[in-house]
């Protein structure tokens, strides 16, 4: 296995806290090979993921992506660990910024970490990715509905070519009748693109057929990993079956 993240005992305490919010844990990401952090609000997991791509400091543990040490980077080691690893936030709306039209929004991580590349073509080639039209450059966030602002959002991640795309509850924020074509839209890219998906979410329904292996927290830890399919076909922990539980159907590719 080609390991691209690599976590070890990691812990996470906030300040005035009298207890951890993370840890320890510990979990490997590899190469092709798509990853669900799984566990309701609270639950550690969207720390997890920042202290992943060194966006926050652990209190203890380390980091390392493909060997080096995520925290601590400068210049063009930072830049270089933003290049391959993108993130797609839950809230389209807030993480899109509303004066800026949407060929602008998914221009600006290509002019920043990829200079030198032809900025309209790939723009326009982004947006057909994901399923929208090139004239969409011209709108703004506002004129757009949440699917759509997720799209732009993902067509923005794209732009550097990452090697591992973290999506962090990406279709939460969503109709129920978007979130299971944004879930494909997901998995057809990661495919297309040779991408590493590390999902983070709450349900295990939408995970059933996009990630390869699932890991589930409950209470700041890793209560229980493993193969997707044998994890819902079989769990083993009180926690993770409440969570089967709680689906009441499991979403279908839709037609």
């Amino acid at each position: 296995m080609n390991t691209l993240f690599a976590v070890e005992a990691v812990r996470k305490r906030y300040r005035g806290a009298d207890r951890d919010a993370l840890g320890p844990v510990s979990l490997r990401v590899e190469a092709g090979r798509h990853l669900a952090i799984i566990g309701e609000s609270g639950c550690g997991k969207t720390t997890l993921s920042r202290i992943m791509l060194g966006l926050l400091p652990a209190s203890s543990g380390s980091v390392h992506y493909r060997g080096a040490p995520v925290h601590g980077l400068r210049g063009s080691a930072a830049r270089d660990l933003r290049r391959r690893v993108q993130l797609v936030l839950q809230d389209p709306f807030a993480s899109l910024s509303p004066r800026m039209r949407v060929g602008d929004i998914v221009a600006e991580p290509l002019r920043i970490l990829n200079r030198g590349t032809p900025v309209q073509a790939r723009v326009a080639e982004l947006l057909a990715a994901v399923e929208l039209d090139p004239a969409f450059a011209r709108r703004f966030p506002h004129e757009l509905s949440g699917g759509q602002r997720q799209r732009v959002a993902i067509a923005r991640a794209l732009g550097p070519r990452p090697e591992v795309l973290v999506a962090d509850e990406p279709v939460s924020a969503l109709d129920v009748s978007v979130q299971a074509q944004v879930l494909w839209l997901l998995r057809r890219l990661a495919e297309h693109e040779g991408l590493t998906l590390v999902l983070v979410s709450h349900d295990l329904g939408i995970v059933q057929n996009l990630c390869h292996t699932s890991a589930v927290m409950h209470r700041g830890v890793i209560v229980e990993s493993g193969a997707t399919a044998a994890l819902l076909a079989s769990p083993q922990h009180p926690y993770t079956r409440e969570l089967l539980a709680s689906v009441p159907t499991l979403p279908q590719r839709p037609q």
